[in-house]
């Protein structure tokens, strides 16, 4: 049988798409077409609340789409807990999770987990597996961990050069109004806060630490509000505001990204789901990744959009 062309398919589900709509359709969009891999499977994508979580589920939206599947658009759900609970529960079949949180949060591990991104995957991996029935496919270059930055007051107090995380801590301890903005998760996450006080040996206090949203936190440091915040290292909004990224000597548990997709659904279709995660994360480099994330965080661009063209990038489904 002639072999057709995934992309020349999009134009068509694009159009039933439009059609579902206008007749009142949910979220789920068919292609109906019975030569691609995914035809005929139904899955919901899920992810988080960020941006750069925004765009990942929405590569994994048009990239079943475009394989076929009927797709249920889930993304956005809020924080880690909630998208895990919802895999979990099957109010979602797959989402995009990094391995530090699989390891540290879902999986309870007290042993510091690896430093080599492969071995730390393939342990996740085969313990979510076992204890959960949940799937981690692929790996993706890019690092996405937690950090912080200083704010440009802060910065230019230590002559514009960027800060180590002991000069950090030394800081906030020689000035105790200086604040420390962080998510509401942040403080309480076994792979958060409480790393960066066993490094330093600082407890930061309470009364230093201010509570934002993701976004707040970026805009809030860039306008000196915060002295630190917290963010993840390859947010496009670092640069964009100029704001300058504390040197991490490895304090920080690695961050790369899979496909979480529950076994019940991995089984309807494995070497299709196999094959998609290692197309769409294979590119994903730390450069790629932030380029990505200021397209939306900084030049406000639609998450659907810098999809689509990462996929047309990448030739998915050529």
């Amino acid at each position: 049988m002639k072999q057709r062309s995934w992309l020349r398919i999009t134009a068509i589900m694009s159009a039933l798409a439009l059609v579902l709509v206008a007749c009142g359709g949910d979220e789920a969009v068919d292609s109906g077409d019975g030569d691609l891999p995914l035809s005929g499977v139904e899955v919901t994508v899920g992810s988080k609340d960020f941006d750069e979580q925004l765009v990942l589920g929405q590569i994994m939206v048009q990239a079943f789409e475009r394989a076929g599947a009927t797709v249920v658009d889930r993304v956005d759900l809020g924080g880690t807990q909630v998208a895990r609970s919802a895999l979990e529960s099957g109010e979602i079949d797959v989402y995009m999770e990094y391995n530090g949180t699989g390891w540290a949060e879902h999986l309870a591990n007290e042993a510091a987990p690896s430093n080599d991104p492969q071995e730390l995957t393939d342990a996740v991996r085969a313990q979510d597996l076992e204890q959960n029935s949940i799937h981690w496919l692929g790996r993706a270059p890019f690092n996405n961990t937690y950090g912080f930055v200083s704010s440009p007051a802060v910065t230019e107090e230590n002559g514009g050069n960027a800060y180590s995380m002991q000069a950090m801590a030394d800081y906030l301890e020689a000035n105790p109004d200086a604040i420390l903005c962080l998510e509401s998760e942040f403080p309480s996450r076994s792979d958060g806060l409480v790393l960066f006080d066993e490094a330093t040996g600082y407890d930061t206090p309470d009364d230093q630490i201010k509570i934002l949203d993701t976004g707040l936190i970026y805009t809030e440091t860039a306008e000196n509000s915060c002295d630190f915040g917290e963010v993840f290292t390859t947010d496009g909004r670092i640069g964009g505001l100029g704001l300058t990224l504390v040197e991490d000597p490895g304090v920080m548990i690695l961050y790369n990204i899979s496909m979480n997709i529950r076994d019940e659904k991995y089984q309807e279709a494995a070497a299709a789901f196999d094959d998609i995660s290692s197309q769409i994360l294979n590119g994903l480099t730390q450069e790629k990744m932030t380029e990505l994330n200021t397209k939306v965080s900084f030049e406000g661009e639609t998450p659907e959009d810098v999809a689509a063209a990462y996929l047309d990038e990448i030739n998915f489904g050529s």
